[in-house]
């Protein structure tokens, strides 16, 4: 989430992330005695969507003893860096602080002690919830510590004036129907892709990597089993979804860019490849990073098969000063009404984890005018309905971080797939050793 409101929000770059802001505790009260409001301050990453929809001024307007401040992190990568040592410590969080689905268990195992229990929060109804987002932040002793923001069914957005000009169908429609029913036929319209474009330098994708994710959480096991036991290794479904990703890394039609990353940023608005796999909250990075130009010129496909990539929660540290109104705001920010207007923001896109706002008229409804138009609503709005429910542990990160790394050395050092593989398999079972 980038601020709008440069005198309201406060975006801080990702190296003053990594400083603690305070050492003993939030900040909120020195702030809020000096203001004379209730100052309350949230940690977010990347495009949450919350000030884009402009969910904080409205909070503001219907609270003016409140004045909240955003602390914000370009990439949830850099924000995790930043969030472990102040969760060791406790000392140093927001008054919100904003948690990662592939983060979430290993907090609920390790650092649940921090947080408050949100499950009896003021506005926060259990009910309107998939169930399976209520649970995945729930600690062992039934501790709620997050409340969802959203969750990420998976399509696939694509420029349709680089599939025409490479002789590829534009119609969202028929779009789909090239890898309807698995991600290998994505990958084989990739190497149609690159022998028909008419320009060398386009990629039909940005990486592997990024289809590697989309096919690991259409999954409902990958890295655990149902008992929470440790079966990558011997799961033939990631070595599968690891060989189909090292195969578009080998094959020329990726862009060779890390997600997130600066470069991947600018890629957009020059143009450098045709599809990425979109996740819902996709939609916001895209028409973020291409700009104006690039309106009119995204679209958005049904994705092979249906995945779920993504999502997050609110959480509130138990020693925030201001914690009564924390918790409300988070409330409040994940009640159905304000996720169906973050979905309806052309610059966010998030899907909402409320059951009660995915179904509602307000979002089946949805449109997206940047992304020509598309019934963006229906479109993951269908996909939601037939998702798996990835079983999610707490090495989750360490796992997908290992395997990540070895799709980078094939992609951009021409290291051999299987090779790189053993070398993740080994680099996982040291770090998880050591974890």
């Amino acid at each position: 989430m980038r601020s709008a409101r440069a005198l309201r929000i406060t975006t801080l770059a990702a190296s003053a992330l990594a400083l603690s802001l305070a050492a003993t505790g939030c900040s909120s009260s020195s702030d809020g005695a000096a203001s004379g409001k209730t100052v309350i301050r949230v940690d977010t990453f990347s495009n949450m969507g919350f000030n884009k929809a402009g969910l904080f001024e409205e909070y503001e307007r219907l609270h003016p003893d409140i004045d909240i401040k955003e602390v914000n992190a370009a990439d949830e990568t850099t924000y995790w860096q930043a969030l472990q040592p102040k969760l060791s410590t406790g000392q140093g969080l927001g008054d919100i602080v904003s948690l990662e689905v592939g983060r979430v268990r290993t907090i609920t195992e390790s650092n649940a002690g921090i947080f408050s229990d949100l499950s009896h929060t003021p506005g926060a109804d259990p009910g309107s919830f998939y169930p399976w987002k209520w649970d995945q932040a729930k600690s062992a002793d039934g501790k709620v510590i997050g409340l969802g923001t959203d969750i990420g069914p998976m399509a696939i957005c694509y420029r349709k004036d680089i599939f025409e000009q490479a002789g590829l169908p534009t119609d969202r429609d028929a779009v789909g129907k090239l890898w309807a029913g698995s991600w290998a036929k994505y990958v084989e319209t990739g190497e149609a892709f690159q022998k028909q474009t008419k320009d060398k330098n386009l990629r039909f994708m940005d990486t592997g990597n990024g289809l590697y994710n989309a096919m690991i959480f259409g999954q409902v096991t990958s890295y655990y089993n149902a008992e929470g036991k440790l079966v990558y290794a011997d799961n033939p479904a990631v070595k599968q979804a690891y060989d189909i990703a090292a195969r578009a890394n080998t094959s020329g039609m990726t862009a060779k860019l890390q997600q997130f990353q600066a470069d991947w940023r600018k890629s957009f608005s020059a143009a450098k490849f045709a599809s990425v796999v979109c996740p819902s909250w996709m939609l916001g990075q895209i028409s973020q990073n291409s700009g104006p130009s690039g309106e009119g010129k995204w679209d958005v496909a049904k994705a092979p098969v249906p995945a779920n990539w993504g999502g997050s929660f609110l959480a509130v540290p138990a020693n925030s000063k201001v914690k009564d109104a924390a918790q409300k705001l988070a409330a409040w920010l994940t009640a159905p009404e304000q996720q169906a207007k973050v979905f309806a923001s052309p610059a966010a896109g998030n899907f909402p984890s409320s059951k009660t706002a995915a179904t509602g008229d307000a979002v089946a409804g949805t449109r997206n005018p940047y992304f020509s138009n598309a019934p963006v609503g229906q479109i993951f709005g269908d996909a939601a309905k037939d998702m798996p429910t990835l079983i999610i542990g707490p090495k989750q990160g360490i796992v997908t971080g290992g395997i990540s790394n070895a799709l980078t050395r094939v992609e951009q050092q021409g290291m051999d797939p299987d090779k790189s593989w053993t070398q993740a398999m080994d680099e996982v079972k040291s770090a998880i050793g050591k974890g």
